[in-house]
């Protein structure tokens, strides 16, 4: 099932997957469909849905966006999009993200999309990571159908994970403290899960998992993919078992919150089109509020604008990039939210809004001792974070 609004007179069209984490053996998926069964089954799927962000039709909460062809596929599949397999004596679920999509690309080619100019596959979280799997071969699929005009590219929010050392090593007993590359593993054996076949040669057989990292896939992917990337996301601090529980964090807890900022923003630098705000959050292209976050004064609906009008200009001529429309954003500052733009933070126990300061005395931040390591005034310091330099 999908969920579809047409806008006749565009030739362009999103298509959105949906994000939800995964599921990967019996009891984790059995957990999963008595807890949350619109992951797992489209049976009490809602008629229709209002699209938000970049989905939604208002062009003040989606400026660039809002008159094309909008289509949310729901994520039923529990497998990262990746899955091919079906119900069988031996598994009780079926794992078909990657079929999912597929099916979806033929009907929609019977209701306008074969003569679309644009085709950009969206998605959030496990569907951002669906992105990097499927945009080529979404391509592929329309190449082989005939439609060799649609430009098809992606654009992955916050499923660009790293598959790095837990801050505590636990066992993999559950999908939130399961180890990202422990659980991907465990789960492409139980969804059958396949990959694109530029990234499977880089890897042993056996070693297909790596792929589901983005930095890993990136590199070998054809289609134009825009990162959009929170550098402090809350899934990645959960699965690395960093948990922010209103209890100020210790200093190993506080290094290593840094030290992920620094290596996400590292493995990023070779990205050509990339949106990486220094904020502690998950997921935000269908958030209304998407149009608020800035990187270097540049906003993501701003920064997505740009990359279009870059690959159409370097359609017709190679030029060079456009002046003053940047699409290689990402935040230097070394803090969660050291970006003033950061959506609000909540006191978890209060509900209250807390700004920057607060949150970062809230996480058992030293002012006095962060002053000296960066040779400044206490005052100077606080001054610098109020206002996100």
């Amino acid at each position: 099932s999908y969920y579809l609004k047409e806008s006749r007179g565009s030739r362009r069209w999103l298509l959105f997957l949906e994000g939800g984490w995964y599921c990967f053996n019996r009891e984790n998926c059995d957990t999963r469909f008595d807890t949350m069964r619109r992951l797992m089954s489209s049976k009490q799927w809602p008629v229709t849905r209002v699209g938000t962000g970049i989905l939604s039709s208002q062009p003040e909460e989606n400026p660039h966006w809002w008159n094309a062809n909008m289509v949310f596929i729901p994520y039923c599949s529990s497998d990262v999009w990746s899955g091919a397999s079906s119900k069988s004596e031996k598994s009780e679920y079926a794992f078909m993200g990657a079929l999912i999509i597929q099916e979806v690309i033929k009907e929609l080619v019977e209701k306008g999309l074969s003569t679309a100019k644009v085709l950009l596959l969206a998605g959030s979280s496990a569907g951002g990571t669906g992105v990097l799997l499927n945009v080529d071969r979404v391509a592929e699929q329309l190449e082989e159908m005939g439609y060799h005009g649609i430009q098809v590219r992606g654009l992955a929010d916050s499923g660009w994970f790293l598959d790095n050392k837990q801050y505590r090593r636990t066992d993999c007993i559950d999908t939130i403290t399961c180890a990202p590359t422990e659980a991907i593993k465990r789960g492409i054996r139980y969804w059958k899960g396949i990959v694109p076949e530029r990234c499977k040669l880089q890897f042993k057989e056996g070693e297909e998992w790596n792929c589901f990292f983005g930095y890993k896939i990136y590199p070998t992917l054809r289609c134009p993919v825009f990162i959009v990337q929170w550098l402090f996301d809350e899934a990645q601090l959960t699965v690395d078992n960093v948990h922010l529980t209103g209890q100020p964090v210790q200093e190993g807890q506080w290094l290593y919150i840094q030290n992920l900022g620094r290596e996400l923003r590292n493995t990023l630098k070779d990205v050509t089109a990339s949106f990486a705000p220094a904020c502690l959050s998950h997921e935000i292209i269908t958030h209304n509020h998407w149009t608020d976050i800035q990187v270097k004064g540049t906003s993501l609906p701003r920064a997505l604008h740009c990359w279009d009008r870059s690959l159409h200009e370097s359609n017709k001529n190679g030029k060079a990039p456009l002046k003053g429309c940047p699409i290689h954003l990402i935040d230097s500052c070394p803090w969660p939210h050291c970006n003033p733009s950061c959506p609000t933070i909540r006191d978890q126990f209060t509900g209250q809004e807390m700004n920057v300061i607060q949150f970062l005395m809230h996480m058992g931040f030293d002012v006095q001792k962060m002053a000296q390591q960066q040779g400044l005034e206490p005052s100077k310091l606080l001054g610098m974070l109020s206002s996100g330099n």
